[in-house]
């Protein structure tokens, strides 16, 4: 079986799959202080409860946009797991597809996973908008190529950060409101987050197909508040919130197969 652990700002998540078919899915804050003992303890348990033993790890693969919980992720896989993690970015994990920006080495391993799985499970051209700690939107052309993209403020720290600047303005929870107009302080705080990053995305997208001269571009949204946008606007093809995970069977699959292929 493959372990597959995605390390994003918000959380670490940890997914099972038996070849193709994921067996279990847990998630964990990210604390870039938590040991491999730590997340032994808590990983092991929840296995359990499903049947599963480390002893029935035979991989692992690893994505990870926080570098100071990398040595600690992979004593975890080495020590627990007894397997050698791949980890995206490193030169002995072949994407199979090209990144075609100008510093390729910058290019986050979740976004660069997430074209991989996109292009297998949408095809191209894509835009694939990720609701994380940041609010992403990456671009993939026809032949599965990553050729660039957009990092917005995310939902959740812009909330965050209006409450923290502003001395009367409370913290408030994402939701859809009943109104575009707010008739309280709070609502009105609700609406400028949910509708405004509503139109963030259908402008961005927008612009996205009139500079490739492509308006048949797909989108795809993932990440944990995309439910939340998907009946304010029909800018979304598809929603999928288990995008990054299947990128990372992917890579693996292409991987122990002898090559990568687009």
């Amino acid at each position: 079986m493959l372990l597959a652990i995605n390390v994003n700002n918000t959380n670490v998540k940890f997914a099972i799959a038996d070849g193709e078919i994921v067996v279990g899915q847990w998630r964990i804050a990210t604390d870039q202080a938590r040991t491999a003992d730590e997340y032994a303890v808590w990983l092991t348990h929840l296995m359990a409860l499903k049947g599963l033993a480390p002893a029935d790890i035979t991989d692992s693969i690893v994505a990870i946009v926080v570098p100071q919980a990398l040595f600690e992720i992979k004593v975890l896989c080495r020590t627990y797991f007894a397997c050698d993690p791949s980890v995206i970015g490193e030169d002995h994990v072949d994407l199979g597809i090209d990144v075609l920006i100008d510093r390729p080495e910058e290019a986050g391993a979740d976004r660069l996973v997430n074209a991989v799985a996109g292009h297998v499970f949408y095809g191209g051209p894509l835009v694939i908008v990720d609701f994380g700690t940041a609010t992403t939107f990456d671009v993939i052309d026809e032949a599965g190529s990553y050729v660039g993209g957009i990092i917005a403020p995310g939902i959740n720290l812009s909330v965050e950060a209006l409450h923290l600047a502003a001395a009367k303005l409370p913290r408030i929870a994402v939701q859809r409101p009943t109104n575009v107009v707010g008739k309280s302080t709070v609502e009105a705080m609700k609406s400028g987050v949910y509708w405004g990053y509503t139109g963030l995305i259908e402008g961005l997208v927008e612009r996205i197909r009139k500079e490739h001269e492509r308006p048949d571009i797909r989108v795809v949204a993932t990440g944990g508040l995309a439910p939340l946008f998907a009946d304010a606007t029909d800018i979304f093809d598809a929603i999928d919130a288990d995008l990054t995970m299947k990128g990372l069977l992917e890579i693996h699959r292409r991987n122990v197969s002898g090559g990568a292929t687009s």
